[in-house]
């Protein structure tokens, strides 16, 4: 597939002003991002850019889905502090890269599609968390440093940010009721920049961030020694690194699924993000993932297909290398005043709507990852303690389902019918349903309406026919699936088991 036909992913006609038009959009809330993050983590703050640009054209281009936007994304920076503090920008970019290989082997084995098993209540949880993480990012911008502290701004100060702010969120929110050819967002930057340049405003800028002037990301091998010494170092934080961002890219592409209607390839994304992590690893960038924020921008603007992703990796480009001065006069108020709009856009309100017909531990399990989320701003360790609680949530009702029916037919032979899975969680209660003492001679087990689900199953079985040998007694295992019974022949110490009528079940597999 070519460059041209990956841009009619979504569709066969893109309106390409509004696809231009979001991809500015994206580019002007990306690059305060990127240079933040850079800057926190004791990074160049061009290494940042490098990270926006490289990551947003590759993924843009390969990626798993249109309309997704990845750059140099916070939560994966954040990771390589204690590298970067420990031994350098070098091995930073050597962690970068390591973690580009981790992602494209995730890719190619296709482990992307584990990202299904992140249930509603989770998605929840790490929406809503994202969404006040977003916004309590943008206090920042109601900070000063004043004799080496930070303080909150005030006096007229304070009341510029916040006029400015509101004329934003006010544009933003207004807008859309009289046209939509435009990006509200985009002419909420513009208009703000024009007031702050034409009154002479004197209120923060990007430039006051740092300066986003430079060259071409420049090539170069990271200069660390490549013995196994320096892969102990850098693996476990190249490790993490790639999980946190695929964690973060897979929950996006998700969202996505659900804002489009459409579905994406998780594991083409992967690709790509690995992809573009070595380009960074190499070409001086501090490396990134899907941005969550960034991605909502581009699709509220209305952008459908990759163009607008590659417009925005292009845009920033041009600005390192031409468009500094013009960039750096932005205000930080427009910037504050559009992902103020994006936190509010983000939040899943629908589930306070909803809460009262969600099962408490549904409940539970989605304030608990929003929690996380806000409290430690870890979204894969949110999203990962979620899907553990609900597993095990999910496992302890499973287990409370089984049960069986009983019954002695004309034969004299005992019947009993089990419904409800047959895994770790439900043998102890399996077991209590059998009297083997006082059962006739010939008992039948009927599965039609189970299944054995895993090795403790097997092993069950296998106590429970040990028993009723041991007892003289026969005992039929019925309506096993073809799986099942691989299992039983396999397993070593089985006794004597008849299985009756075993019907041949297909096993579902993922073919993709």
């Amino acid at each position: 597939m070519n460059i041209q036909s990956r841009l009619f992913d979504f569709s066969q006609k893109i309106n390409y002003k509004i696809e231009i038009l979001a991809g500015l959009t994206v580019a002007m809330t990306m690059m305060p991002e990127s240079l933040s993050f850079a800057i926190l983590a004791g990074l160049p703050p061009l290494t940042g850019l490098y990270a926006a640009f490289i990551m947003g054209l590759i993924t843009a281009i390969f990626g798993g889905r249109p309309g997704l936007i990845s750059g140099g994304a916070g939560a994966t920076v954040i990771v390589l502090i204690a590298l970067m503090r420990s031994h350098g920008i070098e091995y930073v970019f050597a962690a970068v890269f390591l973690a580009g290989c981790i992602q494209i082997a995730v890719g190619i084995f296709k482990f992307g599609k584990f990202i299904r098993l992140v249930p509603q209540p989770v998605m929840f949880g790490f929406v809503n968390g994202l969404a006040i993480v977003i916004f309590m990012s943008q206090l920042g911008q109601f900070k000063t440093i004043v004799n080496n502290e930070t303080v909150w701004l005030t006096g007229n100060a304070l009341w510029i940010m916040l006029g400015l702010v509101a004329l934003t969120i006010a544009i933003v929110m207004l807008l859309p009721k009289f046209t939509k050819a435009v990006p509200a967002s985009l002419v909420a930057i513009v208009v703000v920049f024009l007031v702050v340049l034409g009154f002479g405003i004197d209120t923060r800028t990007v430039k006051d961030i740092a300066a986003v002037g430079g060259g071409f990301p420049p090539f170069h091998i990271p200069k660390v020694p490549f013995n196994l010494e320096m892969l102990q170092v850098v693996f476990p934080y190249g490790l993490i690194m790639a999980s946190v961002g695929l964690t973060e890219g897979l929950l996006t592409l998700n969202l996505v699924d659900e804002i489009t209607g459409t579905r994406g390839n998780g594991n083409k994304e992967c690709i790509a993000q690995g992809s573009a992590n070595i380009l960074n690893g190499f070409f001086s960038g501090m490396g990134g993932c899907p941005m969550i924020a960034q991605t909502l921008v581009n699709l509220s603007a209305g952008a459908r297909s990759r163009l607008s992703g590659i417009i925005a990796a292009i845009t920033i480009l041009l600005i390192i290398l031409f468009g500094a001065p013009v960039i750096e006069k932005v205000p930080m108020a427009a910037l504050t005043g559009v992902m103020i709009m994006v936190a509010i856009g983000t939040f899943e309100w629908m589930s306070f709507r909803i809460i009262n017909k969600m099962p408490r531990q549904d409940v539970f399990v989605g304030i608990l990852v929003a929690g996380i989320t806000v409290w430690l701003h870890n979204l894969a360790l949110a999203v990962f303690i979620g899907v553990l609680i609900s597993a095990l949530v999910f496992a302890w009702e499973s287990a409370k389902r089984i049960r069986a029916r009983k019954f002695i037919d004309d034969a004299g032979a005992k019947h009993y019918e089990i419904f409800g899975p047959l895994f770790f969680g439900s043998v102890a209660a399996f077991n209590e349903k059998f009297d083997v003492l006082n059962d006739p001679m010939e008992v039948i087990v009927d599965f039609k309406e189970s299944r054995v689900a895993d090795m403790s199953g097997i092993e069950a079985l296998n106590k429970l026919t040990e028993r009723y040998h041991k007892a003289g007694k026969i005992l039929h295992l019925q309506h096993l699936s073809a799986d099942c019974r691989r299992l039983l022949e396999n397993a070593s110490d089985v006794i004597v088991i008849n299985v009756l009528e075993d019907p041949e079940y297909g096993i579902a597999t993922d073919k993709k």
